[in-house]
């Protein structure tokens, strides 16, 4: 087994028909570009109802049509918000959660650590997140339910030097499942990372399922000069 292995976005989603929510953090090939990523997906109509909007200091999800929406408690967040040290990039509300902490001078795991998963039972979706330093260096988290019953919640937290080319992938799922799906398991995956924007949107965009995706946001920062290249692509366009 080689635990060094690194593969591209395509070989990570081309099978996999619902990864769920998902989060790239990296370097570019050239070691240039800090690169950043999120994609959500969905099954049910609610959350299919959603569109990538752009703001100030990031992207925040909204209803494509609010007539439809039924719960926005899961679905309506501020996925991807700049910070004084960096890019914050998470599946929910807890974005906010790391921002106020990093303000208050305290560290992002002080932050996460008054947060659990989702209460969405029996799934109990696991909240996942990154910080992404301005040296290209980032950081991950993933907290899940410890158990099937959501008694308790495991918190587990990763720290990636900048290695162009190399980037990390975490997502809430392994795959599909019915009724439950089932929880992502293990350290966010390698996989490798392009130089071009427009390439690195298009593996992404072009190899998740094509009726579950919803929506992808992609970031190329120039880590000598702090300027950034943004895409954000909507199913609902």
């Amino acid at each position: 087994m080689n635990v060094y292995e690194v593969k591209t976005m395509k070989e990570r989603l081309e099978s996999n028909t619902y990864p769920g929510r998902g989060i790239v953090l990296g370097i570019s090939e050239d070691g240039k570009n800090a690169v950043a990523a999120y994609f959500i997906m969905g099954r049910s109509v609610n959350s299919r109802n959603r569109v990538f909007v752009g703001e100030p200091d990031g992207i925040r999800t909204e209803a494509h049509d609010p007539s439809l929406m039924v719960d926005p408690h899961l679905i309506i967040y501020h996925p991807v918000r700049e910070c004084g040290c960096g890019l914050i990039v998470t599946n929910g509300d807890q974005t906010d959660t790391i921002w106020e902490s990093l303000a208050r001078g305290e560290s992002w795991e002080s932050g996460l650590r008054t947060r659990m998963f989702e209460d969405d039972k029996p799934n109990w979706t696991p909240r996942i997140s990154g910080l992404q330093g301005k040296d290209g260096s980032y950081k991950m988290a993933i907290l899940k339910a410890a158990d099937a019953e959501g008694t308790a919640c495991a918190r587990f937290f990763y720290e990636y030097p900048a290695i162009p080319g190399l980037g990390h992938f975490l997502h809430t799922y392994v795959c599909d499942g019915n009724p439950v799906i089932p929880t992502f398991q293990g350290e966010p995956e390698r996989v490798s990372i392009p130089n071009c924007i427009e390439q690195f949107t298009d593996e992404l965009w072009e190899n998740l399922n094509e009726a579950n995706k919803i929506s992808l946001y992609v970031r190329y920062t120039e880590l000598e000069t702090g300027n950034c290249e943004e895409r954000i692509i909507n199913k609902h366009e």
